[in-house]
C-alpha cells in the first residue's frame, strides 16, 4: 500500500482581473510552509482574502498567490534572506484564486527546530498603507521593466536583482530600510 499523497490536478493559471481586494487593519493573513515553500497552514483570513478553500492551498507551493506584477528580484531577496535564517519585511502584491489582487506588508521568518535547523517558514501579513503601496509599486515597476527586457528567467532575475541593489545603493539604503521608510507611523 502506497503512503504517498494522492496527486492533485494542476491548478489552472489565474489571470489578474485588475480588481483589488482589501482586508481590515485588525486582521492578519497567516501561513506556514515547509522548507521547500509548500503550504502547511493557512488561516481563515488567508483563505477568505485569497478566495481559496483550505484543500486548495494545503500541500501546494506558496507561489500559487504570486502575482505576475511582482518582480522576481524581490522573491529572490526574500528567499535568500529567510533561507539564511534571517527575517524579512516586504511589500507584496498577491494574486487571489479569482484573479483579484491584494497588497500586503509581509513579515516572513524562518521556523527553526531546537538545533537551529530551518524546518519551515512563517508569514504574517497585514494591510499596508496606500503611501507604502505607491512607493513599492514605483520601485517594482522599474524592476519589472528590467525583467521584461530579458528572454530567459535567469537573466531577468539577475538583471533586476542588480538593478534593485543599484537603486537602493543610490538611495543609500537597504531593502529593509526602504520598506520601513514607506511604512506610515501608525503601522510601525
Amino acid at each position: 500500500m502506497s503512503t504517498a499523497a494522492p496527486e492533485r490536478p494542476a491548478r489552472t493559471a489565474v489571470r489578474p482581473t485588475g480588481q483589488e481586494r482589501t482586508f481590515s487593519r485588525d486582521e492578519l493573513i497567516v501561513s506556514k510552509t515547509d522548507p521547500r515553500g509548500i503550504i502547511t497552514y493557512a488561516n481563515d483570513v488567508f483563505l477568505r482574502v485569497g478566495a481559496f478553500e483550505r484543500h486548495e492551498v494545503i500541500g501546494r507551493p506558496h507561489n500559487i498567490i504570486r502575482h505576475p506584477d511582482m518582480p522576481k528580484a524581490v522573491f529572490k531577496l526574500l528567499w535568500d534572506t529567510v533561507s539564511s535564517g534571517r527575517e524579512l519585511f516586504a511589500y507584496v502584491n498577491n494574486l487571489a484564486a479569482d484573479g483579484a489582487n491584494y497588497w500586503v506588508l509581509a513579515h516572513v521568518t524562518p521556523s527553526k527546530d531546537r538545533g537551529g535547523r530551518i524546518v519551515g517558514y512563517h508569514s504574517n501579513r497585514r494591510k499596508p498603507g496606500q503611501e507604502g503601496v505607491r512607493a513599492a509599486s514605483a520601485l517594482y515597476a522599474d524592476l519589472l521593466a528590467e525583467e521584461r527586457r530579458h528572454s530567459s528567467g535567469k537573466a531577468a532575475v539577475e538583471a533586476s536583482t542588480a538593478l534593485l541593489h543599484r537603486l537602493l545603493a543610490e538611495r543609500g539604503t537597504t531593502y529593509e530600510q526602504f520598506v520601513w521608510s514607506i511604512v506610515p507611523d501608525e503601522e510601525a
